[in-house]
């Protein structure tokens, strides 16, 4: 188990199922209070708070679409006046699409920019100015920017700028002691990922990494833990490319 301190808050944006699902289960393992961001249809949002209250963490479940900022600072302010002030972000809202840059749609193109980069810019500029000293940040990027296949120009474009926020992010934090890394998965087995793919093509990303398997949200978790706890201490402005050594 990670050795937070006491009573540390953290925001899980898209947090409802998958990856963010599992990151907010480690959290809440480690000792964090969890705020579980979800778009819309709070079932799965409160079904995973009631698992984590049941285990005897602190959560909460909070409605905000994160490519709009006054959402996003209604986000804060919830979780501030329900939880306290905020000591971890990690960015893992995110929608990935693949279709071919000739055919993208122009609403897709929005969508994805949107979500992927105005999403975590918005959580970004809000946590410049209300994270707690100390604090860490974690977005996500995707090793598929690494990989350059077909039909992902577009989703690797977001990532690319959300690993240029992670970079540069980092240093204009200086003094507040607040660490600013990225996560990077490799394929992993979640509606995200699987959905859209044949069993075939499933089969044979699962083949990709020397490790011979597809990632579990749990894989990802544990990184995001290790990013977020103390032992991350002297990692910053960093993209960690957790993806079995596909890339």
């Amino acid at each position: 188990m990670n050795t937070s301190r006491p009573n540390q808050v953290a925001i899980v944006t898209g947090a409802s199922r998958g990856i963010g699902a599992a990151v907010a289960q480690r959290l809440a393992r480690d000792g964090f209070a969890v705020a579980i961001n979800y778009a819309s249809g709070s079932a799965q949002a409160d079904a995973l708070v009631a698992e984590l209250t049941a285990a005897g963490a602190k959560a909460i479940a909070v409605q905000a679409d994160v490519a709009n900022a006054e959402e996003v600072r209604r986000m804060f302010d919830t979780v501030e006046k329900q939880l306290g002030q905020v000591d971890v972000l990690i960015n893992n809202a995110g929608v990935l699409k693949t279709v071919p840059l000739a055919e993208h749609s122009d609403a897709l193109y929005d969508q994805s920019f949107d979500i992927n980069v105005r999403g975590t810019f918005n959580t970004l500029r809000e946590a410049a100015t209300r994270l707690n000293e100390g604090g860490r940040i974690v977005n996500f990027s995707s090793t598929t920017l690494a990989l350059n296949m077909p039909g992902y120009a577009i989703y690797n474009a977001t990532k690319a700028a959300v690993e240029a926020f992670t970079h540069v992010f980092a240093k204009e934090l200086r003094g507040r002691n607040i660490t600013v890394n990225a996560v990077a998965p490799g394929p992993i087995a979640t509606s995200l990922f699987l959905d859209g793919k044949t069993d075939e093509q499933i089969q044979t990303f699962a083949k990709m990494p020397p490790l011979q398997r597809l990632g579990q949200p749990e894989d990802i978790a544990s990184v995001v833990s290790f990013l977020a706890g103390p032992d991350a201490g002297w990692v910053n402005g960093q993209i960690l490319r957790a993806n079995g050594g596909v890339a």
